[in-house]
């Protein structure tokens, strides 16, 4: 494990000085599900949510915000984002009914692209969460993780799943 870098010597916040590093590719790739009813995975399944596209949306969404990240999270660098897509699957898992998204997000610069990964894939279930809302008000957004990040000092990063 590294060391907290968002912090002084005092305990003080900052953002990190990312100047000295070298500009290089970055990709990261995040996923999350949100878990439905199967009245909305079904309705999901045959585009028929009264509000429309739902899917469509959520990825829009997931775009929009993967690129206005450093707004939200504060000590996060605004980047110029080469790419940002979003993929959707609708998943039955042993009974409960599911969309995941995963979102991938390509840079060519000093830091890299994580939580913009993480981002967008969060909007694009709160998204899908508030389209669905009037149909079940019980769904629940989980298992939100990076899946794999390269590039920069760091390296390589692949999720691996721990047992619960």
């Amino acid at each position: 494990m590294g060391e907290l870098t968002h912090f002084d010597g005092e305990g003080n916040a900052v953002m990190v000085d990312v100047s000295a590093k070298t500009v290089t590719e970055r990709e990261a790739a995040a996923s999350g599900k949100i878990i439905v009813s199967l009245e909305i995975y079904n309705r999901l399944a045959a585009h028929t949510v009264a509000k429309g596209d739902v899917l469509g949306v959520a990825r829009i969404a997931a775009i929009m915000v993967a690129k206005k990240t450093s707004d939200i999270i504060p000590l996060c660098h605004p980047l110029p984002l080469n790419k940002v897509t979003v993929d959707f699957a609708l998943l039955e898992e042993a009974g409960r009914y599911a969309v995941e998204a995963t979102c991938l997000v390509k840079t060519s610069g000093r830091t890299g692209v994580e939580m913009e990964a993480l981002t967008g894939v969060s909007a694009a279930l709160l998204t899908i969460y508030d389209m669905c809302k009037a149909i079940d008000k019980s769904m629940v957004l989980t298992d939100i993780h990076l899946l794999r990040k390269s590039g920069g000092r760091s390296g390589e990063f692949t999720w691996k799943q721990q047992e619960q």
